[in-house]
C-alpha cells in the first residue's frame, strides 16, 4: 500500500512539475524526450525483432545476437546521456566533452562487427539483415549530428556506410540484401539529420528569443531607474550644493560673530524645506497611477517584452468621464497586472478592455499565458497597499469597487476590476479622503515628514 502511494506521489510530482514549466520549457522537454524515444523505438523494434531468427540457427548465432542486443541497449543508454551535453554544445552554452564519444565509438565498432558476424554465420537473412542495418547507427548518430557540422556528419556517415556494405559483401551477403542494407544506411542518415538537427535548431532559436525578451525587460527596468536617478539629481543636486555653500558661509560668519549668520541659516532651512517638497513631488509622481499613462506604459513594456498588447475602449480613459480617484485606482490595476504578467506569465497576447456602464467603470486585463495561474497574489503578494491582489482589492474596496481574478477559458487568465461612479471621494492614489464622511471610508496615513 505504501509503495502504491509512493507511485501516486511521484506521478503527482511529475504532473506538478509539468504544469509549473513555461511553454518553452515544455517544448524543450518534449524535444529531448522525443529524440531519446527515437533511439529506443529503433532498438526495440528493428534492433530486436530480427534477432528472433537467431534462435533457430545454433548457439553461435544466439550468442552473437545476444551480444548485439546488449551492445545496442548500452549504446542507447549512452546516447540518451550524451543528448543533453550535445544540446548544450549546439546552443553554444557549453562544449561537448570529447572523451564522452570514446565508449560510444567503441560500441559502434563492436555492433558493426557483431552484425557482420551474424551475417557470416547466417544468423539473420534478407529482411532481418536490412532492419538490423537500419537500426545500427541511430543511437550513435543522434547526439553526434548535433556536435559536428552537417558536411562532416555526411562525410563520416558515407564512410561508415561504405565500410558496412564492403564488410557485408566480403562475408558473402547476396546482392539484393546488400542493396537493401546500403539503402537503409542512406535512409537512416537522412532521417537522423532531418529530425534531430532541425528540432534542436528551432529550440535554440526559441531560447534566443526568450533570452532577448528577458533582456528587453531588464533594459526597460534599468532605463526607468536611470530616469528616476536623473530626476532626483536634477531636484537635489543644485539645492544641496547651495545648502553646502550657505552652511559654510554661516559657519564663517558665526565664527566672526556676524549676525548675518542667522540669516544664512534661515535661508538654508528654507531651501531644505523646498527640497523636501520637491522630493515628495518626484516620489508622488512615481507612486501615483494615472490611467492614460499606465495604459500606454503597459502596452509599451509588454510589446518590448515580445507580448502583443491590445488596448480596447470606446473613448479612451479621458472619455469615460470617471472621477480622478476612480481612474487612479484603475491605473494601479493596469500597473500591477502588467507587471505580474511579465513576472509570472508566458503569454503571447494581452488584452486590456475599458468600458463604462451606467453606474460603474469596468477594466478587464486578460492574457493567454499558461503560466499566469497566479499572476497576482500568491507567494509574491506582500499584502501591502501597493502590490498584489490584496493591495488592489484594498484600493478598489475603499472606492466601493471589487476585483476578481481567475481562469477564463483555455490558457486564459482574466482580472476584472469594477469601480462604481458614485464612489467615496478619494485622493489621487485611490485612497479615501479622510475628510469624506461617507460610510466605508478608511483613514489615510499621515503625510510623511
Amino acid at each position: 500500500m505504501k509503495g502504491l502511494r509512493g507511485v501516486f506521489g511521484r506521478v503527482r510530482g511529475w504532473r506538478r512539475d509539468w504544469h509549473e514549466r513555461s511553454k518553452l520549457q515544455r517544448i524543450d522537454l518534449y524535444t529531448r524526450v522525443t529524440l531519446c524515444s527515437i533511439t529506443w523505438f529503433f532498438a526495440v523494434s528493428w534492433g530486436l525483432l530480427p534477432l528472433g531468427e537467431t534462435l533457430g540457427e545454433g548457439p553461435v548465432a544466439v550468442a552473437l545476437g545476444g551480444a548485439f542486443l546488449t551492445a545496442n541497449i548500452a549504446q542507447s543508454v549512452l546516447s540518451n546521456r550524451n543528448l543533453t551535453p550535445a544540446f548544450d554544445d549546439y546552443r553554444g552554452t557549453g562544449p561537448f566533452p570529447p572523451g564522452r564519444l570514446r565508449l560510444p565509438a567503441a560500441l559502434q565498432v563492436l555492433m558493426t562487427g557483431l552484425l557482420v558476424a551474424l551475417a557470416a554465420v547466417g544468423g539473420v537473412k534478407d529482411e532481418g539483415l536490412v532492419l538490423l542495418v537500419l537500426d545500427l547507427p541511430v543511437a550513435f548518430a543522434i547526439p553526434y549530428v548535433l556536435i559536428v557540422p552537417v558536411r562532416k556528419f555526411l562525410l563520416h556517415a558515407a564512410a561508415f556506410s561504405a565500410a558496412v556494405v564492403a564488410l557485408l559483401a566480403a562475408v558473402g551477403v547476396p546482392g539484393g540484401p546488400l542493396f537493401g542494407a546500403a539503402l537503409s544506411l542512406v535512409v537512416v542518415t537522412l532521417l537522423v539529420l532531418s529530425s534531430a538537427r532541425p528540432s534542436v535548431w528551432s529550440l535554440s532559436v526559441m531560447w534566443q528569443a526568450e533570452e532577448a525578451r528577458d533582456m528587453q525587460a531588464r533594459l526597460a527596468v534599468a532605463e526607468e531607474r536611470l530616469r528616476f536617478g536623473r530626476d532626483m539629481h536634477d531636484v537635489l543636486g543644485r539645492n544641496l550644493s547651495v545648502i553646502a555653500l550657505k552652511s559654510e558661509l554661516a559657519v564663517e560668519l558665526a565664527q566672526r560673530g556676524n549676525p548675518a549668520a542667522m540669516d544664512q541659516m534661515v535661508e538654508v532651512q528654507r531651501i531644505a524645506r523646498a527640497s523636501q517638497q520637491e522630493v515628495r513631488d518626484v516620489v508622488r509622481g512615481y507612486r501615483e497611477a494615472d490611467l492614460p499613462t499606465e495604459l500606454m506604459g503597459a502596452q509599451g513594456v509588454l510589446q518590448a517584452a515580445g507580448i502583443s498588447c491590445t488596448v480596447e475602449g470606446a473613448d479612451g480613459p479621458a472619455g469615460i468621464g470617471a472621477p480622478a480617484a476612480v481612474q487612479a485606482a484603475l491605473g494601479w490595476v493596469v500597473r500591477e497586472t502588467a507587471t505580474n504578467v511579465l513576472r509570472h506569465g508566458d503569454p503571447r497576447h494581452c488584452w486590456i478592455r475599458l468600458t463604462r456602464t451606467r453606474d460603474a467603470v469596468v477594466l478587464e486585463v486578460e492574457n493567454d499565458g499558461a503560466g499566469a495561474t497566479r499572476p497576482l497574489g500568491g507567494a509574491d503578494d506582500d499584502g501591502g497597499g501597493g502590490s498584489g491582489l490584496a493591495g488592489l482589492r484594498e484600493r478598489l474596496g475603499a472606492l466601493g469597487g471589487s476585483l476578481t481574478a481567475g481562469a477564463a477559458g483555455d490558457d486564459l487568465f482574466r482580472v476584472t476590476a469594477t469601480v462604481p461612479l458614485t464612489a467615496p471621494r478619494s485622493d489621487a492614489n485611490g485612497r479615501p479622503d479622510p475628510a469624506d464622511p461617507s460610510p466605508g471610508s478608511l483613514s489615510a496615513p499621515p503625510e510623511e515628514r
